[in-house]
């Protein structure tokens, strides 16, 4: 189902080809490619789990068996924010050419919301709390 007009859903080949084909663009691109080739040592293996990540997001097959929050928090001192944006735009791109308008939208809204999740994961840090100035040791004063 690779970019036919008209036709349903998202299925494993699309799956497939959109990930390879996107990760060649992530390997040339100069903001991320330092980092993705630093860090994938397996290509052929990192491009099949990513097809099972998409697989299990987009088709519920449950193929995928990671953690991407672990596996992201590995890297967490290379990672900045606007690597996601540029992970993104470069993920909307590839989608756009590679799927349908309905399935690539669908996609991307998929993408954006797990981008929000690791960069909250990566990124977000509550601060410790100060004991002298809660709530409950004013009262308790």
């Amino acid at each position: 189902m690779i970019r036919e007009a008209g036709s349903p859903g998202i299925d494993e080949a699309a799956l497939s080809h959109l990930v390879d084909r996107f990760y060649d663009r992530v390997r040339a691109d100069e903001q991320l490619g330092p980092l993705f080739n630093a860090t994938i040592h397996d290509w052929p293996e990192h491009l099949a789990k990513l097809t099972r990540f998409w697989s299990s997001v987009m088709l519920g097959t449950g193929r995928y068996k990671g953690n991407p929050v672990v596996a992201h928090r590995a890297h967490a001192g290379a990672i900045d924010v606007q690597m996601f944006d540029r992970w993104l735009a470069l993920w909307r791109a590839t989608a756009s050419e590679v799927l349908g308008r309905a399935e690539a939208t669908a996609i991307a809204l998929k993408a954006e919301r797990i981008a929000e999740s690791l960069k909250l994961a990566l990124f977000f840090k509550i601060p410790a709390s100060d004991p002298t100035t809660s709530p409950t040791s004013s009262a308790n004063a």
